[in-house]
């Protein structure tokens, strides 16, 4: 199959810190791909550049075949690419009705219609109604953001960039700081999300990993590391030595050089 996303040789250079080096990867349609590795390995640091908030120092990025290199953010989101973070980014005093409201609102181009009420336009109203209903969020839809517990949080994030309508979704570490009892539903929601939708997950809870991804990209020192199906990975010696800290792959990944990248992606981060 062709690749819906790919980056040929993308580097990224802060100074002598290199976080992406020459990495090259293939994301097809319908993928279910993770993107695992220690911490500093260059995850989130390549998310930033596949989303436009980086501008690589070599290398490109390509979508269905059109190079976007050089295309501003609000444009890839626009195209298609569409990411979520960390740390969430959702406006606390709004409601889940009104925050997915505001993301249907920018996709059909109505949104700059500051003069007239949020979810005017009648397209709006059923959109919303079926991700509240998707993500579980319909008995806290007109509850306040900040009082939302924080699993429904997630999935409100998630909600709104599937709002989006996106071709890649790219989602970071999705269950992040979510309580144990509430990971189950997001897991669920993650397995259940469009089959035409392509996902690169960036996750360390190797539950999620392997319950979702139908293939895994490993990252170490910012270049590729390995590639292949969940099995092959998880059966992978020198990809458990990472995750363990032993043998050969230890003496690649220095603790100077992953505190080196855990800072660089601790200052790309938007």
């Amino acid at each position: 199959m062709s690749a819906v996303l790919e980056t040929r040789g993308l580097l990224k250079r802060f100074g002598g810190i290199t976080p992406t080096n020459e990495v090259s990867i293939k994301l097809e349609k319908g993928a279910r791909r993770a993107l695992i590795g220690p911490n500093g390995a260059g995850k989130t640091t390549l998310i930033n550049l596949l989303t436009g908030v980086l501008e690589p120092t070599a290398g490109t990025i390509w979508l269905d075949g059109e190079d976007i290199t050089k295309v501003a953010p609000h444009q890839r989101v626009r195209r298609g690419i569409v990411r979520t973070f960390q740390i969430n980014q959702l406006f606390s005093e709004l409601t889940p009705l009104q925050s997915l409201a505001l993301s249907v609102s920018a996709q059909l181009g109505i949104s700059a219609q500051w003069w007239k009420p949020l979810g005017h336009d009648p397209r709006v109203a059923p959109i919303c109604d079926t991700l509240l209903r998707q993500f579980h969020l319909d008995d806290v839809m007109n509850q306040k953001v900040a009082r939302l517990a924080y699993g429904k949080r997630r999935l409100l994030e998630i909600a709104t960039a599937l709002a989006c309508e996106p071709r890649v979704l790219l989602l970071d570490e999705p269950v992040a700081g979510v309580p144990e009892g509430e990971r189950q539903e997001i897991f669920d929601i993650i397995n259940a999300l469009p089959a035409d939708v392509s996902v690169l997950l960036i996750e360390h809870d190797m539950d999620l990993v392997f319950n979702f991804a139908k293939s895994v990209t490993v990252l170490v020192n910012g270049a590729v590391f390995a590639e292949g199906d969940v099995q092959a990975i998880s059966n992978d010696p020198r990809v458990k030595a990472v995750y363990l800290g032993e043998g050969q792959a230890t003496q690649q990944t220095t603790p100077d050089h992953a505190s080196d990248h855990a800072r660089d992606d601790a200052r790309a981060r938007p």
